[in-house]
């Protein structure tokens, strides 16, 4: 895959809510292609829309007109068995809150996408493992979330999110949750590994510092996407 390959792509997607006898219009004919193993970075204000842009980039709301094109299929006229396989084979979430399921280790957390999809439960685990250890949490794999820091459970939802080697991760506020230094670091690492696996990667923020780590920085407003 090159970098000239479209991952993921909204084709003038619309999103509008009704409010008593007011529509309100969240989105308004937004275009986004992302290319695999870059990195774009989505902000705006509070209300702006970034979590909804984000979540039906996912399919995991339906928009009110439009398209979203992932694997070259579009998402919303799948049945939603279809639309769960190919979440799972495409894309990674990462959200402000880790979703770590406190019952189960932080290896069985990770090894958790690659069981749902059928893999082999060894070779799940080995996955696992090696990604947890790439995360920096090799030491951590018999963990409950309950005994990791803030930290080291969102490197373990990183890890989750990139297991079954997706072409995109979708991040809302992964680093919103933490304090000033470990955001810093766990972002850098989302970074890191985004081009190390060549996973391309869209996070919606309020930090612009972090914003502007990425490739391409982009703003909602209005309803609108700009470039930066």
């Amino acid at each position: 895959m090159n970098n000239q390959t479209i991952v993921l792509q909204a084709i003038k997607l619309g999103k509008q809510f009704v409010q008593g006898n007011r529509i309100l219009e969240i989105l308004a004919d937004v275009d986004l292609a992302i290319h695999a193993g870059e990195s774009v970075s989505i902000v705006g204000a509070s209300g702006a829309g970034k979590s909804t842009l984000l979540h039906l980039l996912g399919g995991l709301d339906n928009p009110s007109s439009g398209k979203i094109m992932l694997a070259e299929q579009d998402l919303i006229a799948c049945n939603e068995t279809r639309r769960g396989e190919l979440r799972n084979q495409h894309l990674g979430f990462i959200y402000q809150f880790h979703h770590l399921l406190s019952e189960f280790t932080a290896l069985e957390n990770v090894a958790m996408p690659l069981l749902i999809r059928g893999d082999d439960p060894a070779e799940a685990e080995s996955a696992a493992a090696e990604l947890l250890t790439e995360v920096g949490l090799g030491e951590r794999l018999t963990h409950k979330p309950g005994e990791l820091s803030g930290g080291e459970r969102q490197r373990a939802a990183v890890a989750r999110a990139m297991v079954t080697q997706p072409g995109c991760i979708l991040a809302d506020e992964p680093t919103g949750n933490l304090d000033e230094n470990t955001a810093a670091r766990v972002f850098d690492l989302l970074i890191e590994l985004n081009r190390k696996h060549h996973t391309a990667l869209v996070l919606v923020t309020h930090d612009m510092r972090l914003a502007e780590k990425a490739d391409r920085c982009m703003e909602l407003t209005g309803g609108h996407l700009r470039n930066l």
